[in-house]
């Protein structure tokens, strides 16, 4: 994955009808304002994080150091690293789980998706 000059690597978490996660690969376009209204950086993991969980709201999760390996529910796993976005919208069913591949600290930017704003996430076609 790779940024261009009109967008940025992005991976989806979603939820399937039946409950389980799974996950995107795509793009989020460069230059479109998001509505969002809050932001916080976190360095720190929660004990409720080491455990497979939902994401606790729709939001971007935008990694400034570390490297983690993501997993969903059907065992399928996938990267996160500096210049990869995420998006966390896994807000019910079984959730996703996380380790820290590379470093020794996650340091991690979190931008909620504001209610019923378009995530502008595009989905690379197979």
């Amino acid at each position: 994955m790779k940024s261009t000059s009109d967008s940025v690597p992005a991976v989806r978490l979603v939820n399937n009808p039946d409950g389980t996660s799974n996950f995107e690969i795509g793009k989020i376009p460069t230059l479109k304002q998001m509505n969002t209204n809050a932001f916080w950086i976190s360095t720190t993991t929660e004990e409720w994080e080491k455990e497979v969980h939902t994401a606790p709201r729709k939001q971007y999760v935008v990694t400034l150091k570390g490297k983690i390996r993501f997993k969903v529910s059907n065992g399928s796993t996938f990267h996160i690293e500096p210049g990869i976005i995420l998006l966390a919208e896994d807000v019910e069913g079984e959730g996703h789980s996380w380790e820290i591949e590379e470093g020794e600290q996650w340091e991690r930017l979190y931008i909620p998706i504001a209610d019923n704003a378009d995530d502008f996430f595009i989905q690379d076609s197979e």
